[in-house]
């Protein structure tokens, strides 16, 4: 099933004449109404009467993460304050998180986007879906919740966490589809095995997966254990939340809604667009965005992109699977985090050292977060209480930044190998055991 054949089988001349258009639309937007994008471009030598077609877009300056730190909150925004109509945030390395605004016209193209991924994984108005993302201001709960309402389908809420009530309501509301991490999934598979429910009374068919990386072994082993059709969903809080891209029932790559969301990929060295076909770093540009428009935004994924016309009939262009980062972002439990946010803590406290070292792993499929931590010399002491206390202060003001509690290990002073060159302090175990 194709939710806008128009759009998702259009020619590539005809999609590149529209990308075209909307390019220039946005960088007209941008340049009267964002500040920091006038003097970019101005600084850039670059106009929008320099901009006449979608092969301009490499005379455009990037933009990155610390571009929307920098002008934190609401530095970046193209609508005034009373057109957005919703904010949502992800991490940042400082701790202030990346805010974005959203207008109503953002939320319609987000939801029309979201609806082409459901329908291609084969659910319409007559299919329950249960949403077990997080709400709030991470993108994945609303992000999914609207594309179910757009499809005409019937929406249960649940958020995460609850595992005892997620696996009730789905067995006793006939759940034709789950969306959530692929590791939560895995994990309530398991809970399911473990239940009062048979397996085979369920209707689960069919699962929306995204947020973190996910290999095949993974997906091959969650299909396994729900019985269902496992479907990568693609988005990023700064471009668009889950919708920017989406599989096919062919799932021979990740299917990228350009005429809303132009991809690119570059070496990440040079800022040079690579060849066709050829890995490289992932830099979108939002065709269509009022609220908070972004110009080639380095994703720092690396991947590379499929022109050929797919089997179902899409003309989309395809992104093949993330390989891999430009940076050292962890994704734990669909949470970003970056050492430098662990070290802008352990610095501002007395207690411990600037020394420490992160170790992720994924136990009975659920991502672990631990930190060692080395305490100072006046503070290590075989009192358990005094240890307990300081053990409980650093996990709270990690999380505090990261949103994510950490299981702290103290050590005693000078526990931790010291590096004279580049240090190493995060070790992913989850890799050894992707296949």
């Amino acid at each position: 099933m194709i939710w806008n054949e128009t759009v998702e089988c259009m020619s590539r001349e005809e999609m590149r004449k529209l990308q075209g258009i909307r390019l220039k639309r946005v960088v007209e937007r941008v340049y009267h109404n964002c500040e920091p994008y006038r003097k970019r471009m101005q600084e850039a030598g670059v106009s929008p009467d320099d901009i006449r077609s979608i092969d301009d877009i490499v005379k455009l300056p990037f933009t990155s993460k610390q571009d929307l730190r920098d002008y934190y909150p609401f530095g970046l925004l193209s609508s005034p304050m009373s057109e957005i109509v919703r904010v949502h945030a992800s991490s940042g390395t400082t701790g202030k998180p990346i805010i974005v605004g959203l207008t109503r016209n953002d939320l319609a193209v987000w939801k029309e986007a979201g609806a082409r991924c459901l329908t291609a994984y084969g659910l319409g108005k007559n299919d329950i879906v249960q949403v077990s993302y997080g709400y709030g201001l991470f993108t994945g709960g609303l992000g999914a919740h609207a594309a179910v309402e757009n499809i005409g389908g019937t929406v249960i809420p649940m958020s995460s966490g609850n595992t005892q009530k997620q696996i009730m309501m789905m067995h006793d509301l006939g759940v034709k589809a789950l969306a959530a991490t692929p590791s939560y999934a895995l994990y309530l598979a398991e809970a399911i095995a473990n239940s009062e429910y048979p397996r085979e009374e369920f209707q689960l068919k069919v699962g929306i997966f995204g947020a973190e990386p996910w290999t095949e072994g993974m997906r091959r082993d969650i299909e396994g254990k729900l019985g269902i059709k496992a479907y990568d969903i693609y988005g990023l809080t700064e471009v668009m939340g889950p919708g920017v891209g989406f599989e096919c029932e062919c799932q021979n790559g990740t299917h990228l809604n350009e005429d809303h969301f132009f991809p690119e990929v570059i070496n990440s060295e040079t800022g040079e667009p690579v060849a066709p076909g050829e890995q490289g770093e992932l830099v979108f540009s939002t065709l269509t965005k009022e609220g908070m428009p972004l110009l080639r935004f380095r994703t720092r994924d690396l991947t590379h992109l499929i022109y050929e016309k797919c089997e179902c009939g899409r003309t989309l262009v395809r992104m093949d699977k993330i390989l891999g980062r430009c940076d050292d972002m962890l994704i734990i439990r669909g949470v970003n985090v970056y050492p430098s946010q662990i070290e802008s803590v352990i610095c501002t406290m007395e207690e411990v050292e600037p020394h420490f070292f992160i170790t992720v792993d994924r136990v009975n499929n659920i991502d672990t977060f631990e930190i060692q931590v080395e305490v100072k010399e006046g503070y290590y002491s075989d009192e358990m209480g005094k240890m307990i206390a300081l053990k409980k202060k650093v996990a709270h003001e990690i999380q505090c930044v990261v949103g994510l509690q950490p299981d702290i290990k103290l050590v005693e002073p000078r526990f931790l190998q010291r590096s004279e060159g580049k240090a190493k302090r995060v070790l992913d175990k989850r890799v050894f055991k992707n296949d």
